[in-house]
């Protein structure tokens, strides 16, 4: 009798150190799989900006060229069209004085 309970109390912890062992590895498991989804993550969210920064860029230069076609088809003075008729217009007064 002595013997079989010495049996029993050795096949109770070797279970619990089995399972323990078990958890462990499981527990192991879990972290790489955890480290490698966070890894994921923070690769998508980079490739998310970069990809959203490349996009902000092409509709800024979208929208000056629609705008450009706007002034051009409106007859808009730009800022280069002023700043000549301000240098003639500095000319003619310098040349009246």
């Amino acid at each position: 009798m002595k013997a079989q309970l010495e049996q029993l109390f050795y096949f109770g912890l070797g279970s619990a150190l089995l399972a323990k062992e078990k958890l462990e590895k499981a527990g192991e498991s879990a972290g790489i799989f955890r480290e490698e989804n966070d890894r994921k993550a923070r690769d998508f969210f980079e490739q998310a900006i970069a990809k959203g920064s490349e996009e902000r860029l092409q509709l800024k230069e979208n929208i000056k060229e629609m705008l450009k076609e706007a002034i051009d088809e409106l007859g808009l003075a730009t800022r280069a069209d002023v700043d000549s008729l301000r240098a003639e217009l500095e000319k003619l007064r310098q040349g009246q004085s």
